[in-house]
């Protein structure tokens, strides 16, 4: 994602290698904001309707664990960080080479505040006072990983961006494991009772997500950078032409395997835990995402199959619109959602999530056919 603000297609940088885009990235971020956007809505009203029991499997994976674990929805968010951070490389890189560093910084932090106040905006919804407002949030975490991500991109070379990646994932750890917690003591990481959850009770003002902590809190936002520096690492292998599209599909799948299988032995005592934004859960959902990501380029990309992603396209590339629309269209919708209840009965729920979805693609597509796209 390249920019904020309404522009024409002929105006918006391209995410490509030798001059050509790569649709396998915004099919992916159109795939993966689906299921934000009212796609798992409709497995969760499949599984409701009496007598359908094929849909079960699904609707676990469309729900988020309570704590410790993860599921396919426990993916969404962390997949979207890591497309940032690939997406990111060649913005930049563009960015840089046309009008040097001073502008990518300029261009990082303008539109990281700018996204971050969306943010709260969207995460606060009416208020009565200014202690109902919630600071931190989705686009908030997003916007924060964009510009630290992005700065140290900037800022440094692969070595180290690779050394800052081990820091905070390390970094995390040892304080999440020895630094104690009054009257829990250290290296305890139940809900409430850890170090990331105590910091946001002592130091994150006005509403939090949880009563008294936020999923999107301070503390674990730092490992949430790692997630978009793994980002940055797919950016630089895709964007380098030394190697083959074949061999980049192949290093993609082979890193993310690594990395699974490093991050579930790291769970062992740093359990997987998204709440919390835990190192091995970083390493996991990384992991499963550059796995995402060469399916998405090996389909795409190597073997050319294309149409089947139309619709993924059309809300790839206008995904932070698409996140704001289907958050107005949620809250200004339920009456009709209660009339198609009432009127359909037990299909009322499908109904509802399908005219939901239909009209999210029905603007995505709008969008896409005259060229307006609200990017960052």
């Amino acid at each position: 994602m390249a920019s904020i603000g309404f522009k024409k297609k002929s105006e918006i940088s391209t995410t490509h290698t030798s001059g050509r885009r790569l649709i396998s990235i915004d099919a992916l971020r159109g795939f993966d904001m689906f299921w934000i956007a009212g796609g798992g809505e409709i497995v969760h009203a499949i599984n409701r309707i009496p007598g359908v029991d094929f849909a079960n499997f699904l609707e676990t994976q469309l729900n988020h664990v309570d704590w410790e674990g993860m599921t396919f929805y426990d993916l969404i968010f962390p997949l979207f960080i890591y497309i940032v951070g690939v997406s990111l490389v060649f913005s930049l890189s563009r960015i840089i080479e046309k009008n040097g560093k001073a502008s990518a910084y300029t261009r990082l932090l303008r539109r990281s505040i700018l996204l971050f106040i969306i943010g709260v905006v969207l995460s606060t919804g009416p208020v009565a006072s200014l202690n109902d407002i919630r600071l931190m949030g989705v686009l908030q975490r997003i916007a924060l990983c964009y510009l630290f991500a992005g700065l140290i991109f900037c800022a440094l070379k692969p070595r180290g961006i690779g050394i800052a990646f081990a820091a905070l994932l390390v970094g995390y750890w040892a304080l999440m494991t020895f630094v104690p917690v009054p009257g829990e003591g250290a290296g305890n990481y139940q809900e409430g009772a850890n170090l990331a959850n105590y910091i946001d009770r002592q130091y994150l003002p006005l509403r939090k997500y949880d009563v008294d902590h936020d999923p999107e809190g301070l503390l674990s936002t730092l490992p949430a950078i790692a997630t978009c520096l793994m980002g940055v690492f797919a950016g630089h292998l895709l964007k380098n032409n030394d190697i083959t599209g074949q061999d980049k599909a192949k290093r993609l799948t082979l890193i993310g395997v690594v990395a699974i299988l490093l991050g579930l032995l790291w769970g062992i005592q740093f359990p997987v835990i998204k709440k919390i934004w835990t190192s091995s859960y970083v390493l996991v959902s990384g992991g499963l995402s550059c796995i995402f990501l060469a399916i998405f380029y090996q389909v795409i990309e190597i073997w050319g199959f294309r149409k089947w992603a139309a619709p993924f396209v059309w809300i790839g590339m206008n995904s932070i619109a698409i996140y704001i629309v289907s958050s107005f269209l949620s809250a200004a919708l339920p009456f009709v959602f209660d009339y198609f209840n009432g009127a359909f009965r037990v299909f009322g729920s499908l109904v509802s999530s399908l005219t939901f979805v239909g009209l999210i693609l029905t603007i995505a597509y709008i969008l896409y056919q005259r060229k307006i796209f609200l990017r960052f």
